[in-house]
């Protein structure tokens, strides 16, 4: 599996970041979903990387700043094809080494608290990720699970 930074034009991530949005709509009600569109995406304080393999689109993920010393994961997403091959583990363990990397204390993100997300919350605990209070311009909301991991 490479990842690579990515510009957000091709087809195959445009895809797949509708059917990001699509599946949290569908998992979720409207005003509990915190997944950023394509625009969202492209805002200069989010880095955005895809995952690929021999040519085909595995995954998709991005860091957001929020300040020099916090990040918050965004858009994690693998491609239904591609389910428990190990694409959302990769791409989480680069987003986490990207904040290192960056000098962030704390890597924060949002999750939907029903059952559907619960592979998700599995996957957040697994790297250390525990439950806290909302944080940034999150507040409470019992669809929503909020983590974070002090690196």
């Amino acid at each position: 599996m490479d990842i690579k930074k990515d510009d957000l034009t091709g087809a195959e991530v445009i895809a797949l970041i509708a059917e990001h949005l699509e599946g949290m709509f569908a998992s979720s009600p409207p005003e509990s979903v915190h997944a950023l569109n394509l625009d969202g995406l492209k805002k200069p304080e989010i880095t955005f990387w895809s995952v690929w393999e021999h040519g085909e689109l595995l995954g998709i993920g991005a860091l957001k700043e929020l300040s020099r010393q916090e990040g918050e994961v965004k858009s994690m997403r693998t491609a239904s094809q591609h389910l428990r091959k190990g694409v959302a583990r990769y791409m989480l363990d680069h987003i986490v080494s990207e904040a290192k990397s960056r000098g962030y204390k704390r890597l924060n993100l949002e999750t939907g608290s029903m059952e559907a997300f619960a592979p998700a919350v599995r996957l957040y605990e697994s790297f250390g990720f525990k439950e806290c209070e909302p944080f940034a311009d999150y507040s409470e909301d019992p669809n929503s699970l909020f983590m974070t991991l002090n690196l």
